[in-house]
């Protein structure tokens, strides 16, 4: 399968060394100007995974991030020269799944893309996986990627789907931090209990008002989804 990066930055010479670099490794590459060119072509084009900076004319990355977020759970990478620790949580708590810092090295941004791609994609790789699962009155749909409570559509980042996805095909089952780590992030875990409690967390707020509604924390052995 061919994957479709999007590219919306206002520098052309930004998204030249992008699109150099990622074309090399495969990638079918899609580029916009503005933040509005790039939503014109999300509705047009099969995006797989969108890179946006942040400052641009029109419509900056974090109002497209919020218009992504309200249809599709695609990866989106920032890109920006705005650095700070605050920048980037900011960005990552919108929905953002990474963050690159300009100037940024193309070798480290397409390792990067392609963790975010080879995560989000493998999922489906290993084993079918139903249309459709359901836990209480949690529904989500494995073909849109989107998970709902009752009929109210419920925005998740990649990682948080993961999870999810991992949750609802096995409920009342016990996930251990590692067991969850390698499979919200693709890689071996190398004891991030922080990022699996902000994740854990999240959903939690996510989910439901009363934070423990769902998922269970079993106290020395890891957090299951009950149902």
């Amino acid at each position: 399968m061919k994957y479709t990066i999007l590219i919306a930055d206002d520098e052309p010479e930004i998204r030249n060394i992008l699109k150099l670099y990622l074309e090399k490794d495969g990638y079918h590459i899609l580029e916009a100007k503005d933040g509005i060119s790039a939503l014109e072509l999300m509705k047009s084009n099969d995006i797989s995974l969108a890179i946006l900076d942040i400052m641009m004319p029109g419509m900056d990355g974090y109002q497209v991030m919020k218009k992504i977020r309200e249809e599709n759970n695609i990866p989106v990478v920032f890109l920006s020269a705005k650095d700070t620790d605050e920048d980037k949580i900011l960005g990552l708590d919108l929905g953002a799944d990474d963050y690159l810092s300009k100037p940024f090295n193309p070798l480290e941004a397409v390792a990067r893309i392609n963790s975010n791609i080879r995560r989000f994609y493998s999922l489906g790789s290993k084993k079918a996986v139903k249309s459709e699962l359901v836990v209480k009155d949690l529904r989500l749909d494995t073909q849109s990627c989107m998970i709902y409570r009752g009929d109210v559509p419920i925005s998740l980042t990649s990682v948080e789907y993961k999870l999810m996805l991992l949750f609802m095909e096995n409920p009342n089952r016990v996930f251990t931090k590692q067991q969850l780590y390698e499979a919200g992030w693709g890689d071996e875990y190398i004891a991030s209990d922080n990022n699996i409690m902000v994740c854990i967390s999240k959903l939690r707020s996510k989910l439901s008002d009363d934070g423990g509604a769902y998922i269970k924390t079993i106290r020395g052995l890891g957090y299951r989804l009950e149902s």
